[in-house]
């Protein structure tokens, strides 16, 4: 007999209930329609496959580092003993998460240490006065993040002191990762299968262990808990999984060589800005894409820089340096795999006890962390090794320094537009800082230095795409170079006949300098693809005006919009713009919707969940 899938009520957040009680009812619901023959939510084949019960594995992702990781750990559960629940940390609800026994977090961080898009429900949820107790729950976190940024990994950090606060226990330290994260990440695995598996005691509840630097990982372990009664949802099988994608030859770590076509300013006479549009050739690499994936360029330092260090480190730039599968001179190492933008902390470290009296070294008390923070904007390796000559060997130097890493940009073309080929729209960094030129690491290599050959991957992005539905309508606020995804995504929807609704928010500072695309974007309007384009030019008027503005403007028609089922997204600036735009959106519905505060930010949460609200912010 063909068996089917029960359908599981659902008790919504309209209901007079507590978050916990709501969220134990839906665990309650959940495990009993989902129960099989045996009463206990899975058949007894099932159970028995199971040995050590339930994992419950959320994620938090913007880019999607975290969800492959996440699906990685669950595909390994029953291996482990273990059946797998996955969920994104939205999902909370649905997923048990206030009655779950062991649970697992990966989170990137996003912004100013912020949770992604698809956790700020959770943390939301998790940070509420509302928020229940949960001592009975083990947990483990694993935390990406970026250390040239002053909140790296911070939603991860926010989310373990949580859920230790609320008196749940910690199964191992927390592990903050770094941009290359696939050894720590190994480790981290590793520890955690050891953790679940061995009955010793760990640390006492309601407490969370110092975090361990990545990759090694410290490991404390706590007594096995009995597995997870049939009051929890139930399991997502491993096999239901959605299929990733393929795995490219030419990845983040194995690029690919290939050749930029066009390298154009887009910019008009008077702009103060310069950026350009770069178009590559894909022709022999194999490399795929969909509208809302990025493209990672693998850049080399400027090579006036690496000069400046090395004279600064009393180098003649031939010492050897032994890199993972070669030994090279110190010249092309600092060229070509080493950071010598923003100073890492063990720089900063080791400066401070070579030469205590160094500017900075007060700032390194905790206390003063916001003081260092502005002191480092604008500085760079160089800027430190000045402040002590010789205190660092030059052949000692890459000990100290971080391994460069590639750099992502939103993908502003579409591969049905454009087959074999792939686009970039790229402001170029350069201003002035403590008396001295400084340069953006990627976007002045692709403008200056990439010759005819760039070194690129693809990084799908599994949150950010075009509408699944060709009918529903699409809003874009997209300023400055937030306009490359929604170019791609135009496309999309001209190459594949969408017959949605599309409307665009772009904004720069003038009209004559900044407006990317005017060409292409004017005729699209012309044409009707593009059913609105409402511009927002912050420097031709006396008083600055946002894309935000625009969209107060146009409430009525932006809300009936949204109430036709339209999806929202928004590209750019994270620190500010996204934050504006959010809180318009919000606004919008509140006004020209008539809900409250409280039903607004429901709403704008419901969208979230039904993916009509994505973000690629940076």
């Amino acid at each position: 007999m063909k068996m089917t899938t029960p359908v599981v009520p659902y008790i919504p957040e309209s209901a007079p209930f507590t978050n916990e009680q709501r969220a134990w009812l839906n665990g309650f619901l959940a495990g009993m329609f989902s129960a099989g023959p045996n009463g206990a939510g899975s058949p007894p084949e099932a159970a028995a496959a199971s040995p050590a019960g339930t994992l419950l594995i959320c994620f938090g992702s913007q880019t999607g580092g975290a969800e492959r990781i996440a699906k990685a750990l669950a595909r390994e559960c029953p291996q482990r003993g273990f059946t797998a629940r996955l969920h994104p940390l939205n999902d909370y609800e649905a997923a048990g998460f206030a009655i779950a026994k062991r649970v697992v977090i990966i989170s990137s961080t996003w912004g100013d240490g912020d949770p992604p898009d698809n956790a700020v429900g959770f943390w939301n949820w998790l940070r509420a006065d509302s928020a229940p107790r949960l001592e009975g729950m083990e947990f483990a976190v694993l935390s990406l993040g970026d250390k040239s940024y002053s909140s790296f990994c911070g939603a991860g950090r926010k989310f373990d002191e949580r859920l230790a606060a609320l008196g749940a226990r910690c199964l191992l330290p927390r592990v903050d990762c770094d941009a290359d994260y696939e050894a720590a990440t190994k480790a981290w695995g590793a520890a955690l299968w050891s953790a679940l598996a061995t009955p010793t005691p760990g640390p006492e509840a309601g407490t969370t262990p110092a975090p361990v630097p990545a990759p090694a990982a410290a490991v404390a372990v706590a007594p096995p808990v009995p597995a997870a009664p049939a009051l929890v949802p139930a399991a997502v099988p491993v096999a239901a999984l959605p299929p990733a994608r393929l795995p490219a030859a030419y990845t983040k770590a194995h690029p690919f060589p290939a050749r930029l076509l066009k390298n154009v300013v887009l910019n008009g006479p008077g702009s103060a800005k310069e950026v350009r549009h770069y178009e590559i050739a894909l022709g022999g690499s194999g490399l795929t894409y969909e509208a809302g994936d990025a493209l990672g360029v693998s850049p080399t330092n400027c090579s006036e820089l690496v000069e400046a260090v090395l004279a600064a480190a009393g180098s003649t730039g031939d010492e050897p340096v032994a890199l993972e599968q070669a030994v090279v001179p110190l010249r092309l190492a600092l060229a070509e795999n080493f950071e010598l933008g923003r100073p890492p902390g063990e720089l900063l470290a080791e400066l401070a006890r070579r030469a205590p009296a160094a500017e900075f070294v007060p700032l390194l008390a905790p206390e003063r962390a916001q003081d260092l923070k502005t002191w480092l904007h604008g500085r760079d390796v160089l800027d430190l090794l000045l402040l002590a000559p010789g205190a660092i060997a030059a052949g000692e130097l890459p000990r100290f320094l971080r391994k460069l890493s590639p750099r992502l940009y939103s993908i502003a073309s579409s591969a049905k537009a454009h087959p074999g080929e792939v686009h970039l729209t790229v402001s170029s960094v350069r201003y002035e800082a403590h008396g001295r030129a400084r340069k953006g690491v990627a976007s002045t290599f692709l403008a200056d230095r990439a010759g005819d050959i760039v070194r690129i991957y693809v990084k799908p992005a599994p949150g950010f795409h075009p509408p699944v539905s060709a009918e529903a309508p699409m809003i874009m606020v997209g300023p400055g170079t937030g306009i490359a995804p929604f170019r791609a995504f135009l496309e999309e929807r001209a190459a594949t006949g969408a017959t949605g609704k599309n409307w665009l928010f772009f904004g720069d500072q003038t009209r004559a300098g900044d407006f990317l695309y005017e060409e292409q974007l004017v005729a699209w309007h012309r044409t009707g693809l593009l059913t609105r384009l409402d511009l927002a030019f912050s420097r031709d008027q006396a008083e600055k005006l946002y894309v935000q503005d625009r969209m107060r403007e146009n409430a009525a028609e932006l809300w009936s919009w949204l109430e036709a089922g339209g999806c929202f997204y928004v590209c750019g600036d994270a620190g500010r713009m996204a934050k504006d735009v959010d809180a318009m959106l919000h606004r919008v519905i509140e006004t020209a919707g008539g809900r409250t505060a409280d039903e607004a930010k429901a709403y704008v949460q419901k969208m979230r969940a039904e993916k009509r609200y994505q973000r690629d912010v940076y």
